[in-house]
């Protein structure tokens, strides 16, 4: 795994002295189309010549052999054709060695890759036009120094929304007097961890936990994120965002389980990876990419859910999902033929397409195209923060620079880099390249009920904790119903006051709103408990204690606080069917309609709680 192109100095100075020669049929439109790509692959190394142009000079060689196949001929005058003469061509670019080598070695390979060139040499009309219709006209060695430089500001902005958005949130969430302090956690994880922790739980809050240090990290990392967006210091800026954005990842506890914030350490690592070696970056990200939407495809048929397979599934999503945008009650209007329709082209996007990823160049803009549109109808209809846009950001990676040459972004520089050892920097390229690869073809292989060798889960085992590679998998099982947790408090135990989120439902009279790409965490997690027992949920009874507390930090995360003057004797949460209104309620400004499905969590004050 290293660069696909050399620097032209460099294949210029490997160049000097005579040269191999590659002959080819000057009248065959399939031999010249590929001869000019090898030639810009392979610079100055190799000669490209007809054999009308230099037939005259071997004359020992029949003419017919010149029709039949391409010639090599090195300058001692050894000759290979056909598959051979094509591979020992290709061995003079770099990263295109190894079909010389499976060629040599490989048993099998050799005939195989005769017969194969045999198919193409009688079919030559054929396979031009085929060339045309996947690579285009204007063929050349792909190169991603434009698409590295947009990928890389952009993941910039995709972190500075993720930190700043954890920021503003994180003294009510994990600050020493939020839901959950990250203090009393260090604390109880250090005493059942002991030094393990450092591996197990890696994060910089084992040195400091206090409110002051968690500010630092949020706002350090939307600083960080600032100087890759501007191109300063990209690769220290990405391996410092890396760990930042982990150690937060630790130190979110249940506020920071979402597979987006695994995608993002993700996506984040593989980009340092880019950044020192483009080729091999660019593939890992496509790889990325491919698992996260054929899994998201995967798990929806693998889990037996009869919405995803009778296509019905959209007809409960827009109202259920857990903060829909003002959008989603438009797209819940519209026919059950539609839906189920848009059902079918999302699992052929995530269950085929992705595989188009791996394919040439036309055929991986068909996929960025495809998925492009998936991610935007999702971003239309449903808050999913920065996830959607981090999705249509990777699908950057399936465009090179010949793609984006034509549009504004060819002003962009590319990004400035100290290159490392050319040794170094392949040796460890391939290591984790080859680590990531594995873990996840394990967890690949996990999720399809598979039993991976022993080693290989306990590699994965022991890279767990950096989310270098993760498991994907997306709305397995549809949620049919939308029960929301309404929390209330009062001073006499008689009058209840609703305490109002700021993005969840709650008013039926309030629609809901854009936050994206903003992650409001309280909120998200407010949706998930509707599914589950308070008694399993420690930190919901931390909630309530804060708000029975008034603690500003908490109430801060709530749209409003109805009890601003002196705090409440008592809360409790009630629970509630919500569903979209119908058409009429919708036209007199009212949005959702509920009914009280009984007590979620009791009657509490202070001196039992």
């Amino acid at each position: 795994m290293q660069e696909t192109q050399e620097h032209p100095s460099e294949a210029a100075g490997q160049a000097q002295g005579p040269r191999p020669v590659l002959i080819y049929d000057g009248d065959c439109g399939f031999c010249g189309y590929w001869a000019r790509y090898w030639q810009k692959l392979t610079h100055d190394q190799v000669e490209y010549r007809t054999y009308q142009q230099a037939g005259a000079d071997y004359p020992t060689i029949p003419t017919s052999d010149f029709q039949r196949a391409v010639q090599y001929i090195t300058p001692d005058g050894h000759r290979a054709s056909a598959a051979e003469a094509s591979f020992l061509t290709l061995s003079h670019a770099r990263n295109n060695r190894i079909w010389l080598r499976l060629y040599r070695s490989l048993p099998g390979f050799a005939p195989i890759s005769e017969t194969a060139y045999r198919f193409i040499a009688a079919h030559r009309s054929a396979c031009y036009r085929v060339s045309l219709l996947l690579w285009g006209k204007q063929h050349e060695p792909p190169r991603y120094d434009l698409t590295a430089a947009f990928f890389l500001r952009l993941l910039g902005l995709i972190y500075l929304s993720a930190f700043v958005s954890f920021g503003v949130q994180a003294q009510g969430l994990i600050g020493s007097h939020g839901i959950l302090p990250l203090t009393d956690w260090v604390d109880a994880v250090a005493g059942e961890l002991g030094t393990q922790r450092f591996w197990l739980v890696p994060m910089v809050f084992w040195w400091n936990s206090s409110d002051l240090a968690i500010l630092a990290v949020c706002w350090a990392g939307a600083v960080f994120s600032l100087l890759l967006a501007f191109n300063v210091v990209p690769r220290i800026s990405l391996l410092v965002l890396y760990g930042l954005y982990l150690s937060l990842f630790y130190a979110g506890q249940v506020f920071m389980t979402f597979q987006w914030d695994t995608f993002l350490l993700e996506t984040g690592f593989t980009a340092l990876l880019m950044s020192f070696a483009r080729v091999p970056g660019v593939w890992l990200l496509r790889w990325l990419l491919f698992r996260f939407m054929f899994m998201s495809g995967v798990v929806k048929l693998s889990s037996g859910d009869p919405n995803w397979w009778n296509l019905s599934a959209l007809t409960y999503h827009f109202v259920t999902q857990p903060l829909p945008t003002p959008l989603a009650w438009y797209a819940a209007q519209l026919p059950s033929g539609v839906l189920k329709f848009a059902v079918g082209c999302m699992l052929f996007i995530e269950l085929c397409l992705p595989f188009l990823i791996f394919c040439p160049r036309r055929l991986r803009f068909c996929a960025a195209i495809g998925m492009l549109l998936l991610e935007t109808c999702i971003l239309l209809t449903g808050n999913y923060n920065w996830f959607n846009l981090q999705t249509m950001l990777l699908c950057l990676i399936l465009f090179d620079d010949a793609a984006l040459r034509n549009t504004a972004l060819r002003r962009l520089p590319s990004p400035r880099e100290i290159r490392p050892p050319r040794t170094l920097n392949a040796v460890a390229i391939n290591a984790l390249g080859i680590l990531i690869v594995i873990c996840s073809l394990v967890q690949m292989d996990q999720r399809f009920g598979g039993d991976p060798p022993a080693v290989a889960q306990a590699v994965n085992r022991v890279i767990e904790p950096l989310h270098i590679a993760n498991a994907y998998g997306l709305f397995a099982v549809m949620t049919t119903e939308r029960d929301e947790i309404i929390v209330q408090g009062s001073y006499d135990g008689i009058d209840w006051r609703d305490y109002e989120f700021r993005y969840k439902p709650g008013d039926v009279t309030r629609p809901p709103s854009w936050n994206i790409p903003h992650q409001p965490r309280l909120d998200w997690q407010m949706w998930f408990a509707a599914l589950d027992d308070p008694q399993h949920l420690p930190w919901f009874s931390h909630f309530l204690q804060r708000l029975l507390e008034n603690e500003p930090s908490v109430l801060a995360l709530l749209k409003t606080n109805p009890f601003p003057n002196k705090q409440p004797l008592y809360v409790r949460a009630q629970f509630y069917e919500y569903r979209f209104a119908d058409s009429q309620e919708h036209a007199k400004g009212q949005f959702w309609q509920r009914r009280l499905l009984g007590l979620y969590f009791p009657v509490s004050h202070l001196s039992n709680n």
